[in-house]
């Protein structure tokens, strides 16, 4: 099965912003935090909107206290005004697109013109509308209740942001043939316009597609219209749990389009859940394969043994003839600090990979015996190495251990009283610990000092692995905004976060070139320039919506680790040659 993602797929600009506005609220405005109304219409999100304890205002009372935020379908002035009234301070996270029909209707009405709004009539979105435009406000949802209305001296005609493209055209072709002085504008969000045309689009490759959103959202419903319009089988799910009754078998391409309320967590489940159904109705040597590839990228086994590839690579690197303590402590170190990153990070994963979360929640004991065992051993043969990469080693097991926990007492009241706390902190430090246990170990090991070669490539090591991380942030992105985690994404926002991994990874490629060209590495920088190059290349695939997040997307960016022991294998067979 092939699936495909529509690129519009997920929030749009408007309930991004609410979103974060909502998630940032408890640490900037004044509690108990209310939204008046559900601030969108995705049940997933507003309950973990009320796991942070934003609540749900119903109705306005006479007195209240703490912050009310208006809900990204925007409210009529005269309930806004209550709400001030009441004593709250109200915070307004009212799309900018809905905002500007608003002021539309708002400056129009005032000079005595009738509005006629196309949209739902019980939509919030229209019911706030109807607010601005007063007594001279009708709602129409059809034709006939279009063509039943009296003649106005002087009216304008607006739709609902998220009203059907189709249906408002005809509106505006009637309005011109029959009262030509009515002023016309075009109030559907661009990105509910992009959604509609991407999946007309979407339905004609694909055979069957999936419209992933709440099942009160206005503009996921008209999006499921629209695909069954194609006459394809059309799909409208809030969940994954949903695909089970959706008779997907022995269909060759899926499409995925979502809602602008359906955040990417969401999204991602419904894709790696498709992502496996056809592992499972396939049976024998293909159904084992899949399932020891699952196992071993949820293990963090595989991602070991990359680690291992790069140690090896490495020591060539440095003209160091590999040994199998400095690979086995590069190894076990990672399995160890890669196995705890995720045994305390389950509460990100049940929003970025929560397959993942429920396998580290059902092994957790296993798991963590494998990652003491594996961070117990990895000190052991560490301590074969010498007594400087013993302590190197001892002191990093230490760091990584106290990354969650409280150093500074709060009454000093720092902002950043963990390592954990520090923004971008989890990307760098695990950079730099591969970096140490690939390059910087094995070279210090064997040279007996810091040369300028081995600082070099344990600077090459570790932005290759930052590049790695960081591209995995930038697929957790939704996930570690909602936890309140501040990766460089985050920090940086998507489009500055691509611009780095690619200047990076460049970066890697031409320096392991020069190094070798001027003679401080082996020959063997030319090749391994190979590896940042493919990393370059998948991340250049991602951006441009040709590779999706899943298992298939994460088990080729970490092969690219086992490739440096690739190429490393074949450079020295044929150097021996």
């Amino acid at each position: 099965m092939k699936i495909e993602i529509a690129r519009t797929a997920g929030f749009c600009m408007g309930v991004r912003r609410a979103v974060e506005m909502a998630l940032d609220a408890p640490g900037k405005h004044a509690a108990p935090i209310y939204t008046y109304g559900p601030l969108i219409h995705n049940p997933q999100v507003l309950a973990l909107f009320a796991e942070k304890g934003i609540t749900i205002l119903k109705g306005i009372p006479e007195h209240g206290s703490g912050t009310v935020l208006v809900r990204a379908h925007g409210v009529p002035p005269e309930d806004k005004q209550r709400l001030k009234d009441a004593g709250f301070r109200v915070v307004d996270a009212t799309c900018p697109r809905v905002i500007r029909v608003q002021t539309i209707i708002r400056v129009h009405a005032r000079k005595g013109f009738a509005t006629i709004i196309v949209g739902d009539r019980d939509h919030p979105e229209v019911v706030g509308l109807v607010g601005y435009a007063g007594a001279e406000g009708v709602v129409v949802s059809s034709m006939a209740e279009l063509e039943a209305l009296p003649a106005f001296d002087q009216a304008i005609i607006v739709a609902q942001t998220t009203q059907n493209m189709r249906f408002y055209d005809q509106v505006k072709a009637w309005a011109a043939e029959r009262f030509p002085h009515y002023k016309t504008f075009d109030t559907i969000c661009d990105s509910t316009e992009k959604r509609q045309a991407e999946v007309k689009q979407l339905a004609d490759r694909v055979d069957s597609v999936i419209v992933v959103g709440g099942k009160q959202s206005g503009n996921t419903q008209r999006l499921a219209e629209i695909a069954a319009e194609s006459g394809k089988p059309a799909h409208h799910v809030e969940t994954e749990a949903e695909l089970e009754s959706c008779c997907l078998d022995d269909l060759g391409r899926v499409g995925i389009t979502a809602g602008a309320s359906t955040p990417n967590w969401i999204i991602k489940r419904v894709y790696r859940k498709l992502e496996r159904l056809p592992a499972k109705k396939q049976a024998g040597v293909l159904r084992l394969y899949y399932g020891l590839i699952q196992t071993l990228l949820l293990t963090n086994v595989y991602v070991a043994v990359g680690a291992g590839c790069l140690c090896f690579a490495c020591a060539r690197l440095l003209g160091i003839t590999p040994a199998g303590a400095p690979v086995a402590v590069a190894m076990l170190y990672v399995l160890s600090m890669h196995l705890l990153n995720h045994l305390t990070g389950m509460a990100e994963d049940e929003y970025n990979d929560p397959e993942r979360a429920r396998f580290y929640e059902r092994y957790r004991f296993l798991l963590s015996l494998l990652a003491i065992a594996a961070g117990g051993f990895g000190i052991v043969s560490a301590s074969a190495m010498g007594r400087a990469a013993f302590a190197i080693l001892l002191v990093m097991s230490l760091l990584g251990l106290t990354y969650n926990l409280y150093l500074i007492p709060k009454r000093f009241g720092m902002k950043f009283r963990r390592l954990k706390d520090i923004p971008g902190s989890k990307t760098i430090l695990i950079a730099a610990a591969w970096g140490v246990v690939a390059a910087l170990l094995p070279g210090i090991t064997s040279k007996g000092t810091l040369p300028l070669a081995v600082l070099m490539v344990f600077v090459w090591a570790t932005l290759l692995v930052f590049a790695r991380t960081a591209f995995f942030d930038l697929l957790d992105v939704q996930g570690d905004r909602i936890m309140g985690k501040e990766t460089l994404p985050i920090l940086l926002g998507n489009r500055r976060t691509f611009v780095l991994l690619k200047g990076i990874l460049a970066g890697c490629m031409v320096l392991s070139a020069v190094l070798a060209t001027v003679g401080l590495v082996s020959g063997l920088g030319f090749f391994l320039a190979l590896c940042p190059a493919a990393m370059l290349t998948l991340v250049g695939a991602y951006e441009k919506g040709h590779m999706l997040p899943g298992m298939r997307l994460e088990f080729l960016v970490e092969s690219l680790f086992l490739l440096s022991g690739v190429v490393t294998f074949l450079w020295m067979l044929a150097a021996s040659s």
